[in-house]
């Protein structure tokens, strides 16, 4: 059951189930053999593995997907039939959900080129859920504008929060200049994104708000200063935390697994679909939330497995 941060008068109460720094992590990576047994004991017997979470989300990031030859590591063609594998995978998970974490299309020449592109992938990813949720990427608005792509995949605001069976999710957008512009038509430099002082003022209302423990998801980094990171990030971070509510947040952007732990969230960096040739050099992942506090990431291919589990 899923209600907008606008309907959330009715909003369940319920009492927060993981304290700061009570999780452990265990991290694995995973190779595609792996991952197909992973993927058949999501879908199969369930009961018999014990509890079962509250909710289920599927994660991918960074596809660029676009119809022309690859430079480099990016395969941009491949993403459509990398997204195809994960939709065979995911298809005995029953996702509640699918979370893009940005970097879905890759740079086109003109608008309506772009827009062929994200209308292309964007249907692909619709049939592993109709309930879709999108984080905007540098990429993504290289030569569209914010409202160009998220009028094309059907959302309203590029930063958002929503709930789902116990649990509180919030989408943040950090495609703004360090002046305030908003990222847009190549006026931009990538290495200069920042969370708007508006959406500052959301977040910590937002936080305020709840009881759930909460995931945020984000594109651009909130746990490093280099050319990756949100350049306010320690704010943002100091809102996060300050509400002892957070778990985890999950990124991409800089194309690589990798985890971190500041404070007691979880800062959890995922493999971009894009990078190799074929349909086998793919990455993506299911995120499982389980009522005692404990989640759980189930990685594919490329991408890495986690748990954090609540200490006993």
């Amino acid at each position: 059951m899923e209600l907008e941060r606008t309907a959330r008068s009715n909003m369940l109460s319920r009492r927060m189930f993981v304290q700061r720094g009570s999780l452990f992590l265990a991290g694995v990576g995973t190779a595609l053999g792996e991952s197909m047994v992973t993927q058949t004991a999501i879908g199969q017997d369930e009961q018999a593995r014990g509890p079962q979470p509250i909710s289920r989300l599927g994660l991918v990031t960074d596809m660029h997907y676009a119809d022309k030859k690859a430079s480099g590591s990016r395969h941009y063609r491949d993403s459509i039939d990398k997204l195809a594998v994960a939709r065979e995978k995911l298809d005995l998970a029953r996702l509640d959900g699918i979370v893009e974490l940005g970097d879905f299309i890759d740079a086109a020449d003109s608008v309506d080129v772009e827009l062929g592109y994200l209308q292309k992938i964007d249907g692909e990813l619709k049939r592993l859920s109709q309930r879709t949720y999108y984080v905007l990427g540098n990429h993504c608005v290289h030569t569209l504008t914010k409202e160009e792509f998220l009028g094309a995949v059907g959302q309203k605001s590029s930063y958002f929060s929503f709930d789902m069976d116990g649990s509180h999710f919030i989408v943040l957008d950090a495609c703004f200049r360090s002046d305030g512009v908003e990222y847009g038509r190549k006026n931009f430099d990538w290495t200069d994104p920042n969370i708007s002082p508006s959406q500052l003022a959301f977040l910590e209302e937002d936080l305020g708000q709840t009881e759930s423990p909460t995931v945020v998801f984000v594109h651009q980094r909130l746990d490093v200063s280099n050319a990756y990171g949100i350049k306010n990030g320690k704010a943002v971070r100091a809102i996060l935390e300050k509400s002892g509510k957070v778990t985890a947040v999950f990124q991409g952007h800089s194309h690589k697994n990798e985890h971190q732990e500041i404070n007691g969230i979880h800062y959890c960096t995922l493999a971009a679909m894009v990078e190799g040739p074929g349909s086998e050099n793919t990455a993506f992942s299911t995120l499982d939330v389980f009522a005692d506090g404990s989640m759980k990431v189930s990685g594919y291919a490329k991408q890495s497995s986690y748990e954090w589990k609540k200490n006993v």
